[in-house]
């Protein structure tokens, strides 16, 4: 299935509801430290977050020791609402990477500047909002994915 990487989320009920997504869906959770919350036990407990034993979770140190571990017969595509390009113009493929930003300000410049090619944006309308929440956009393009994939 797909890969759902949180680079630093910020917001705890946001990646559990993307931990709930990717269960769902079949997808590997991988978190990219630091993380703007705790996930030990006790964490998870007192948030109810009664699945989250299930979830197929990955958490990286940083960015670079992510990196090292892909597959580079496997795509990363990276959301943001700086390109033009749709997430429906591409061809998912089972294996591939998507890659969203922390919510208080998306992905760093010098991610997207190396990875021009691979960006990609969900469609709104011109001048509605600055952007989706992190869960919501997380959910449509994963089940754009499950969708091309035939789940």
């Amino acid at each position: 299935m797909l890969n759902i990487v949180l680079y630093e989320p910020e917001i705890p009920h946001n990646t559990g509801a993307i931990g709930r997504i990717a269960l769902a869906t079949g997808a590997t959770l991988h978190l990219i430290k630091p993380l703007g919350f705790e996930i030990d036990d006790t964490a998870v407990k007192r948030a109810g977050l009664d699945y989250w034993k299930d979830v197929d979770l990955e958490v990286w140190e940083n960015w670079e020791s992510f990196l090292e571990q892909v597959n580079p017969d496997n795509n990363l595509y990276f959301l943001t609402t700086k390109t033009e390009r749709v997430l429906y113009d591409v061809a998912f493929k089972a294996g591939d990477y998507l890659v969203f930003g922390p919510e208080s300000r998306g992905l760093p410049e010098s991610i997207l500047d190396q990875n021009k090619e691979t960006l990609l944006t969900i469609p709104m309308v011109s001048n509605s909002t600055r952007s989706l929440n992190l869960a919501t956009s997380a959910s449509i393009v994963i089940y754009e994915g499950v969708r091309q994939l035939k789940f």
